[in-house]
């Protein structure tokens, strides 16, 4: 019960102030802007994002947004849960299994973050306000570029300058269908250099772990999830926070997530961490 009141008041909560930070001034979207040059035909296919941003602010944050759908699937979205709340939103699309590897899908999402940190100060984004969040797939491909600089380096950007990251319910070992191709099922775990949690190391950002009710969620995902924060803590991180919401199912749990994303977006821009 207690944990359930507390999943209850977060999220009124998070209702409340994305409600106070509501923007309701005009929206521009710009959609198809290729963000991956020289790597091949099916990434000229399928690499591609879309950016939706308040046309009349200065320096606005920027979430750079990872659809889902287990790198077999899914495609770019701008989530209605982000929108008018003065945030520019890149949806970005991605190669998937099995016609890329992991390795290059990564690769795709280090190239899109590194275009946004290069593109948004042209249509009035600060590039100092660039987070990183994602559902599912989505949050794995965002830990990834986060916690193994390596792949961001490639594009002249250092991870540590990413505002905040937001991975909606991911996955923290090797991804499910990465273990698929190896043909190993999805209850058994590996944690190898595709694994997020392989790479725990201290940030200098805040990172606020999402995941929904640990008895609805996707093969353990919570717990999995909540090893990963226990670890993030060890290592000497001090504003990585893991939230569960009761009653909301793999699927479903982003509707309250984006509140509780709005209001720490907010926060971090003014300079301090909402209390947890």
């Amino acid at each position: 019960m207690k944990k359930s009141i507390l999943a209850i008041l977060c999220l009124l909560c998070g209702l409340v102030l994305s409600a106070q930070g509501r923007y309701n001034g005009e929206y521009k979207i710009e959609s198809g802007i290729p963000y991956h040059s020289n790597a091949g035909e099916y990434a000229a296919e399928r690499c591609v994002l879309d950016f939706y941003y308040p046309a009349d602010l200065k320096d606005f944050p920027t979430v750079v947004w990872f659809h889902g759908g287990g790198l077999e699937g899914g495609s770019k979205e701008i989530p209605q849960g982000l929108k008018d709340s003065g945030i520019g939103i890149v949806g970005v699309n991605y190669r998937l299994l099995p016609k890329a590897d992991v390795k290059e899908i990564i690769d795709d999402a280090a190239a899109a973050v590194a275009w946004s940190f290069k593109e948004v100060a042209a249509r009035g984004g600060d590039p100092k306000k660039i987070f990183v969040a994602g559902h599912s797939a989505g949050g794995y491909l965002i830990d990834m570029i986060v916690l193994d600089k390596h792949w961001l380096e490639k594009y002249g950007i250092d991870a540590d300058q990413i505002a905040g990251a937001f991975p909606y319910s991911a996955q923290k070992m090797t991804h499910y269908n990465v273990r698929k191709g190896m043909g190993i099922g999805p209850l058994q775990v590996i944690a190898d250099e595709y694994a997020p949690i392989f790479h725990a190391r201290k940030l200098p950002m805040p990172m606020v772990v999402l995941s929904g009710d640990r008895e609805m969620e996707l093969y353990g995902r919570y717990e999995e999830q909540a090893y990963f924060w226990r670890m993030m803590k060890l290592v000497g991180n001090d504003h990585v926070f893991l939230y569960e919401f009761d009653g909301y199912d793999h699927g479903a749990m982003p509707f309250p997530a984006h509140n509780v994303v709005k209001r720490y977006i907010k926060a971090i821009c003014e300079g301090k961490l909402p209390e947890r």
